[in-house]
C-alpha cells in the first residue's frame, strides 16, 4: 500500500475510554505490544503516530526556532555590556 494512501476504519471507544487499532493497520505500521505512540489533539481532530515518526517530524518543525534561538543567545553572550559583571 502506498504511504500516502488513505485508509479509513470505524472503531468504538470502550467504557474505560480505550480504543483498539485494527490489526491490519498495526501490521502495516509495525505497531506491536509495547510500541510507543503519540496522540495529538488539534481542534476536534486526533492524530495518532508512532513516537519515532512524530519526534522526527517535530524536530524538523522546530529546527528553524532552534537556529533563531542559537543566534539570539550568541548575540547576548557576545554583548560587551555584560562584561561589567566579570569584574565583580
Amino acid at each position: 500500500m502506498p504511504e500516502d494512501e488513505i485508509k479509513i476504519k470505524t472503531i468504538k471507544v470502550s467504557q474505560k475510554g480505550q480504543i483498539a487499532i485494527p490489526s491490519d493497520m498495526r501490521k502495516e505500521l509495525g505497531i506491536k505490544s509495547g510500541s510507543e505512540l503519540v496522540m495529538i489533539k488539534k481542534g476536534d481532530s486526533i492524530l495518532i503516530e508512532k513516537s519515532s515518526k512524530a519526534s522526527s517530524k517535530f524536530s524538523k518543525e522546530f529546527e528553524h526556532m532552534l537556529k533563531h534561538s542559537e543566534k539570539a543567545a550568541k548575540k547576548l553572550w557576545e554583548s560587551k555590556e555584560d562584561e561589567i559583571w566579570d569584574s565583580l
